[in-house]
């Protein structure tokens, strides 16, 4: 669903509405609901978080959220994995994880589905980028590729099984190659 321009609203009024299932996000002044997950995105995003969580989480290095609204840069966007460095996490006064982030993830994973435009997950890692964050990776599924998306406009395109993943340097230990990754459909 989009909305047409004769409809468009501000952020806060986007960020007053209920939540809808699945969910919207607020980008180029506009609602966007998000497709509904294929078994494939579903199964990688799931993996992928607990992988990365086993590895950073239990070192305070950094923690993943998955399908965490994150408000920001005049955007409202629902990343399917959001990275934060252990610092960067938003807590509330009790030390808490925070229920509003309104920060850009330091790392932003999105995971296409098929029904999904590759063009507009893009867009959504782009302005991650030059909103803070460090890395994006737009993984694809179907085409057993991950892109890769760094700062200064650099892209890697990796697609054979033993590449190692570009991660941020605060994620080093994680070594997940193309291979391991789409591995995770087969568990």
């Amino acid at each position: 669903m989009v909305q047409s321009p004769a409809q468009l609203i501000t952020l806060a009024e986007f960020l007053r509405l209920p939540e809808t299932k699945p969910t919207s996000e607020f980008f180029e002044g506009q609602i966007r609901q998000k497709p509904i997950p294929s078994g494939k995105h579903s199964s990688i995003q799931t993996e992928l978080a607990a992988l990365i969580n086993q590895t950073l989480r239990k070192q305070r290095l950094g923690r993943a959220f998955t399908e965490l609204r994150c408000s920001f840069g005049g955007r409202s966007i629902v990343p399917d994995i959001a990275v934060f460095e252990w610092s960067q996490i938003v807590r509330d006064a009790n030390g808490e994880v925070a229920d509003r982030f309104e920060v850009a993830p330091s790392w932003a994973i999105e995971i296409l589905s098929p029904q999904q435009s590759q063009t507009q997950v893009t867009k959504k890692l782009l302005f991650c980028l030059a909103q803070g964050s460090s890395l994006g990776w737009l993984v694809d599924p179907g085409e057993q590729t991950v892109f890769v998306y760094g700062g200064g406009g650099r892209v890697q395109v990796l697609d054979q099984g033993s590449q190692v993943l570009p991660v941020p340097e605060f994620a080093a230990g994680l070594g997940v190659t193309v291979a391991d990754l789409f591995g995770l459909l087969l568990d």
